[in-house]
């Protein structure tokens, strides 16, 4: 019966991280993590042509509504449409 608190010694201490059991005091290194930017990410917008681009995708969207545009369709219309194409 004595072997059972030594295996949960054992145990315990090979769980622990190796940090733990360091003795020079030395803090362990940071870690680095690398900022993920999402792929869709839209450039920045120029100040001055907000209202513009606003009034421009409004206008264009009535337009797919009008068509019954949906899915794939409307989003190809809708970029067509705001680029002047």
């Amino acid at each position: 019966m004595r072997l059972v608190p030594l295996a949960c010694a054992v145990a315990v201490a090979l769980l622990l991280p190796a940090e733990a059991f360091a003795l020079d005091g030395a803090a362990p290194a940071p870690t680095v993590r690398a900022e993920v930017k999402p792929n869709n990410a839209s450039p920045p917008a120029a100040p001055g042509d907000a209202a513009a681009r606003s009034a421009k995708s409004i206008e264009c969207s009535q337009k797919a509504d009008a068509e019954n545009l949906h899915g794939k369709q409307r989003k190809l219309f809708m970029r067509e449409c705001k680029h002047g194409g």
